[in-house]
């Protein structure tokens, strides 16, 4: 029989806050417990820093500009490649919880999913403490510094044993799928919310990371520092930059204790798959879609087309089945998102039945390789005149009441800020192609929070031409994919 697969999505979850990692401050045990038994990957890298375009992209094989998913309103249609129906028509039972941000509005989710779940607790309908609606309490009013910070703080959960959001009611219900599967083999997928912002959870996670062990976050950016508009402009809209050092660890830590959160919930479900029976013989894949700033750069969400390790680096962890090689551990090799439906492709021996670009992990997870690729990329952005890509229709951005207008009102305008661009990183360096204002280029071994951007430093100019050409050779590379089987001609 082949084997069960559980794919567990994080939403915003950064590759740093895991304490296998090496991060004092964080607590995950049930992650680290993950990484003791399988492979957790450090540089692991989303290809878009938002949602949907993020998991067109790992639920495919292909880079955003391949299928043109560059947008949150630019999903996933009936003719393109998604795993999760590559593996119901080849047998799996397929359980699909949580967050969609994948598939298109009228698209039958039966054709990717036997059971599309959206779980139901008691008091789930309660008064939304999470709100950011303009008149929400945490937001101070328009005049506030808190006014697009996010920040909440700790949520009351009353007299229950956890806040009712959707997401504990969703993984209530994989555990429940988890017990009692209606059949096997069956790949449970379920996409949280959390660590999601706003920042805001309940107790005992609020409070659980230790706020004297925080990392040092990136500084807020200098004028004339060489960072892209896009940051700058979100910086000053959203008044964070005369936050006290105090106030952005809170919000940091906050953030923590939400990825705390996350692990405990993600525990529930290997607990139970444990209490099973069945959790050797699992293949069970833990990651996030992207990541965001949570107070580095005197910044908290996310944007479409800057590219910082903050908002690019990403946690994932793979445990194999039994039966298959494994070498616990951490590895350093480069990895990208789009690796993971090869990696299940290989792991149950399903064709995909069209041309990707993700490359299997698994010769990375038994130890047979330490290398696996020499760069890897993220994008994002728009051209000019490409209005259709301002997401105007989907948030109501330009009205200053919204919490996101520090950044949609900059993705609406004609300047540079949301100019199309294109990251392409090594173990040592950064460089960001962009296409209407300065380039980028860091030297992560001397700048790991990448404060100083070098992209006119002539030392580091050969450096520069070997991005430059790496970047050209990456879009000839995966710049389309051809049917695997051609078309009948007329004669």
């Amino acid at each position: 029989m082949p084997d069960n697969i559980i794919i567990f999505v994080a939403d915003h979850f950064r590759a740093e806050t895991l304490a296998h990692l090496g991060n004092p401050a964080a607590v995950t045990p049930n992650l680290d417990r993950l990484a003791a038994e399988g492979v957790s990957f450090r540089n692991a890298f989303c290809q878009n820093p938002v949602c949907t375009p993020s998991r067109c992209s790992f639920m495919s094989g292909l880079y955003p500009h391949v299928g043109g998913h560059r947008t949150i309103g630019h999903l996933m249609k009936e003719d393109e490649p998604v795993l999760l129906r590559g593996l119901k028509e080849a047998g799996y039972f397929v359980w699909w919880g949580g967050k969609n941000d994948l598939v298109a509005d009228g698209v039958p989710l039966d054709r990717y999913c036997d059971v599309r779940c959206r779980g139901t607790i008691p008091g789930l309908n309660a008064p939304a403490d999470r709100s950011c609606a303009p008149d929400a309490p945490w937001r101070g009013g328009p005049d506030s510094d808190r006014f697009y910070s996010f920040y909440i703080g700790k949520l009351d959960k009353g007299d229950r044993p956890f806040y009712p959001d959707q997401d504990w009611a969703d993984v209530i219900a994989a555990v429940d799928f988890v017990k009692n599967p209606p059949r096997e083999p069956y790949c449970l997928y379920l996409a949280i919310t959390y660590p999601h912002l706003p920042f805001a959870v309940e107790e005992p996670w609020y409070g659980v990371t230790d706020r004297s062990r925080l990392p040092a976050r990136a500084p807020v950016p200098e004028e004339g520092g060489g960072k892209p508009a896009m940051l700058r402009g979100i910086v000053e809209r959203s008044r964070l930059a005369g936050w006290s050092k105090e106030r952005l660890d809170e919000v940091h830590a906050t953030f923590y204790d939400m990825c705390s959160r996350v692990d405990h919930q993600f525990g529930l479900v290997t607990d139970a798959l444990r209490e099973s029976g069945r959790y050797d013989g699992t293949a069970v894949l833990f990651f996030s879609d992207h990541g965001c700033y949570a107070g580095d750069f005197g910044a908290v969400s996310v944007n479409q087309n800057t590219f910082e390790d903050v908002l690019t680096r990403v946690p994932l962890l793979i445990k194999p089945p039994a039966r298959t090689n494994v070498k616990p551990g951490i590895r350093d090799a480069l990895v990208e998102l789009i690796d993971i439906p090869a990696t299940v492709f290989d792991l149950t021996g399903i064709a995909p039945g069209y041309h990707h670009f993700g490359r299997s992990l698994l010769p990375l997870v038994g130890g047979a390789a330490n290398e696996h690729r020499d760069a890897v990329f993220c994008e994002g952005g728009r051209l000019r005149d490409e209005e259709h890509c301002k997401e105007l229709e989907y948030l109501p951005g330009q009205d200053p009441a919204d919490v996101y207008w520090p950044r949609l009102s900059l993705q609406a305008g004609d300047g540079p800020e949301h100019g199309k661009a294109v990251m392409c990183r090594t173990a040592d360096h950064k460089y960001v192609y962009r296409l209407y204002e300065q380039d980028e280029l860091y030297d992560l071994r001397e700048d790991p929070l990448e404060t100083t951007n070098r992209a006119g430093d002539p030392a580091l100019a050969d450096i520069l031409a070997w991005f430059r050409e790496r970047v050209l050779r990456f879009f000839v590379e995966t710049a389309d994919t051809v049917p695997l089987h051609p078309d009948q001609r007329g004669s």
